[in-house]
């Protein structure tokens, strides 16, 4: 779980869960809330939901849960209003004790006065929007009528050029016509000015000449920057447009079109005089409406500012009463209705922590009556409870992904901490790659403080999390490194010359044929001679994957003795001897041997075909081995391991359904009826276990079972072996992939004597690199580490079949989003 501090805590212990206990709590009503808060303080028990049964809706709390979740909806609206306006809630210095009730009624008041100074500022900016587009009309539009008035006079002094004394320039244009005309039949043209957006416009237009039959003038003009919409709210292009029109009906049509196409409509007068006095009166309204908003906006500053100074208070308040009445929803009410009843798991170094706080809830409260501890008898599975840090947490993290520990089963997390960034870096093993590894995790671990306390990405988040898991992974990544002598896959001879040299000048043609040994044995990994040589890809080969042979041997045979220490800690002495031994022997008889063989290969210098001896050692055992024979004895040896590893096979299978189905007969026979207990609560939890224990012993099934696990143990044992080949494989891959970046950037870029050419392929190997070996390479690798773990070494002994440990604490709702 998480980190726990404090000097009463034992030393911790990773191999075991923590030892649990279920307690039962008899809380009086008067103190009830403030136990279960403090007990929320202290975190160390997960409760039951003793109302299981019950609907949310009909318990007995629901309706302080129902006004806890009304405020933390006020809280909710509080910060997307802060921010909105480019504030953030600020961590208060001063922490100022607020009773629930109180908070209710403040935040109720905070939000009816936001609430109205939003609706007035809403409605402030848009009748200033308003204004604005209607500042743009009678700009745009008077611009057209000047332009028309202009045009009409000019037309009107050539006709009077053309005709002297006839009248003057304020008769109508249509003066005779009018006079000729029944005023009866006098058409009136009329205008609508506004702004549409400017995409919709052209079908605008379409659409306005298709409804009224072309029986319109329209006229638009451009307005060069967006304006803000007084409906939305947002910026959009738009256009000014004058249609004229003749009739009513054309009129009711263009009013429809311009509803239905979003165009604000807005009243002009063709008067000169009176459009100059309403431009005046605009911009005076416009300046009035501007200072109004600006002061609404410093008040609405000013009361966001004050909620923000005391935000995160009232939202963790909120949260943990919310959190409070959801526990006490989980117990239950004794029959006299005076006390509340819960029961839960805790671990057993709590039991005083936890008496201690119900003793001061109790003080507190001034309660008459303290609340009532007590252990009870289950066999009932435990959570499983590890308590761990920041470095070991990633790695229990790793583990529990696979599956949770069955409670006090062995842990993998503790063997974990080391062979997990281990094997990693055999498949990653070069020790400039871990250099850079390493400092990449180091700035992390630098900036420790200020990125726990921030919201980071999903990937820079696990990242950060599993900081101390990388940085085993960069320093065992290092040390492989040194071993495989690579950096970058350039070899150096750190720690002495090579002990190999030229014998004359032929042997520059990169083979170890002309190399002869001058020198001691190269002291640590291998010798820098090898690298470049015709022989260096067979002798790497060879070695890592002897290597990886001996490695997956140790581990699954770690795996096996977990298994019996899993067995001799739950007093099960049937996989003792029916599971652990035969494994072993069988394993062992097999790929320890080969295991032995390649040990004894590497001491004696033998060239014996290993591959030979394994094949013919099923094929033909009484076979003489000639020239594969590495020692004395040999061949007995195997016809000895050959026969253990048969025997092995039935010895799994067939004795342990037997035994379990003996096991099961003398369990029951003559328990034909429970015997009566003492108290009735003790009597009912016994009953229910003995229903479960009397279920009938299926034997076909519990064989088959067993046949199943045979198989798939006989069978592992082989696909398991050979799946650690992937640690060869991958260093095999890491390493050519690496040389290749060295040889054909780095190289042949230096190789041009051009500063240009330099400097390109230094950058393309650099991104190379970054982006292949240490990303792509470092997730393959650990993708594999992780399945190594997970298949081959796990799945010997680890049943991970149990639940988490969740205790009600309040420290785990800091990291909760609502």
């Amino acid at each position: 779980m998480g980190e726990v501090r404090g000097g009463w805590i034992p030393p911790m212990y990773l191999l075991r869960s923590e030892a649990m206990q279920l307690v039962q709590l008899i809380i009086p009503m008067e103190s009830a809330h403030v136990t279960v808060s403090y007990i929320g303080d202290l975190g160390l028990i997960q409760f039951k939901d003793l109302n299981a049964d019950k609907s949310p809706f009909l318990r007995t709390y629901a309706a302080q849960i129902k006004k806890c979740a009304e405020m933390a909806r006020k809280l909710r609206f509080f910060k997307e209003q802060m921010l909105k306006a480019g504030f953030s809630p600020k961590k208060s210095a001063t922490q100022v004790d607020i009773n629930v009730d109180d908070l209710e009624v403040k935040l109720g008041e905070l939000e009816a006065e936001l609430i109205e100074i939003n609706a007035n500022g809403e409605k402030l900016q848009r009748a200033y929007n308003e204004l604005v587009e209607y500042t743009l009309v009678l700009q745009k539009a008077g611009e057209f009528f000047h332009a028309a008035h202009s045009s009409a006079s000019e037309l009107q002094r050539e006709y009077e050029s053309r005709h002297i004394g006839e009248e003057s320039l304020d008769t109508p244009l249509l003066l005779e016509q009018e006079k000729s005309t029944d005023s009866s039949k006098q058409v009136k043209l009329g205008f609508l000015t506004g702004l549409v957006p400017r995409e919709k416009f052209m079908a605008f237009e379409r659409i306005i000449f298709r409804a009224t039959r072309g029986n319109v003038f329209l006229r638009q003009a451009v307005v060069e920057d967006p304006v803000t919409d007084p409906v939305s709210g947002e910026k959009v292009e738009k256009n000014v447009f004058v249609v004229f029109y003749s009739g009513e009906r054309a009129k009711n049509k263009i009013l429809k079109i311009c509803e239905a196409f979003g165009a604000n409509r807005y009243p002009f007068n063709e008067d000169l005089g009176k459009q100059a006095q309403m431009i005046n009166e605009v911009s005076g309204r416009l300046s009035e409406l501007k200072t109004t908003i600006d002061v609404g906006l410093l008040q609405r500053g000013s009361l966001l500012q004050t909620i923000g100074d005391h935000f995160e208070q009232w939202d963790l308040l909120v949260r943990k009463e919310k959190s409070v009445h959801h526990t006490l929803n989980m117990l239950s009410l004794d029959v006299t209705k005076k006390c509340l009843v819960a029961e839960g798991w805790s671990p057993i170094f709590a039991t005083k922590q936890i008496q201690d706080a119900l003793q001061r809830a109790a003080f507190d409260s001034n309660s008459q009556v303290g609340a009532i501890f007590q252990v009870l008898q289950t066999k009932e599975l435990p959570p499983t409870y590890f308590r761990t840090n920041k470095f070991t947490s990633p790695f229990q993290e790793i583990v529990d992904a696979y599956g949770v520990a069955k409670y006090q089963e062995a842990n993998p997390t503790v063997y974990t901490i080391v062979t997990f960034p281990f094997l990693f870096a055999v498949m990653f093993g070069d020790w400039g790659h871990g250099i850079c590894l390493l400092l990449a995790t180091l700035f992390l671990i630098a900036r420790e403080k200020k990125y726990s306390s921030q919201k980071l990405g999903d990937i820079m988040e696990m990242m950060f999390g599993g900081r101390y898991c990388i940085l085993m992974m960069a320093l065992f990544s290092i040390y492989t490194g040194l071993i495989y002598n690579e950096f970058f896959s350039v070899p150096f001879e750190l720690f002495a010359p090579s002990a190999y040299a030229c014998r004359d000048l032929s042997c520059r043609d990169s083979t170890t044929m002309g190399l002869i040994k001058v020198r001691p044995t190269y002291p640590f990994g291998v010798d820098p001679a090898w690298h470049g040589s015709r022989s260096e890809l067979p002798f790497l080969n060879s070695l890592k994957m002897k290597m990886s042979i001996l490695i997956g041997v140790a581990q699954m045979n770690l795996g096996i003795l977990l298994s019996y220490c899993n067995a001799k800690f739950f007093r099960n002495s049937v996989n003792v001897w029916f599971q652990f031994v035969p494994q072993i022997i069988f394993l062992n008889s097999l790929f320890g041997y080969l295991s032995l063989l390649i040990l004894v290969k590497w001491c004696t210098g033998s060239k014996a075909d290993l591959y030979h001896v394994m094949i013919y050692m099923f094929l033909s055992p009484t076979d003489d081995l000639g020239e594969n024979q590495l020692f004395v004895g040999q061949k007995t040896l195997q016809l000895v391991l050959l026969l253990l590893a048969f025997v092995a096979v039935p010895w799994m299978l067939v004795p342990k359904p037997f035994l379990l189905k003996k096991q099961h007969q003398d369990r029951h026979q003559g328990h034909s009826y429970t015997p009566l207990e003492s108290t009735e609560g003790t009597f009912q939890l016994e009953s229910n276990h003995e229903s479960h224990g009397h279920e009938e012993f299926e034997f076909s099934e519990v064989f088959v079972h067993q046949l199943i696990h045979t198989i798939e143990f006989v069978l592992g044992s082989v696909s398991n072996t050979a799946s650690y080949l992937r640690l060869w494989a991958l260093s095999l891959a890491h390493s050519e992939l690496s040389s290749v970046f060295y040889d054909k950037l780095l190289l042949l870029a230096l190789g041009y004597n051009n500063i240009i050419i330099l400097i390109v392929g230094i950058v393309v190997f650099i991104c190379a690199t970054v982006g292949v070996l240490l990303v792509m390479e470092t997730l393959s690798a650990f993708l594999h580490a992780l399945r190594l773990h997970w298949v081959e070494f796990q799945n010997k002994f680890y049943e991970g079949d149990g639940y988490k440990f969740y205790p009600f604490s309040f420290a785990l709702l800091d990291g909760e989003d609502e």
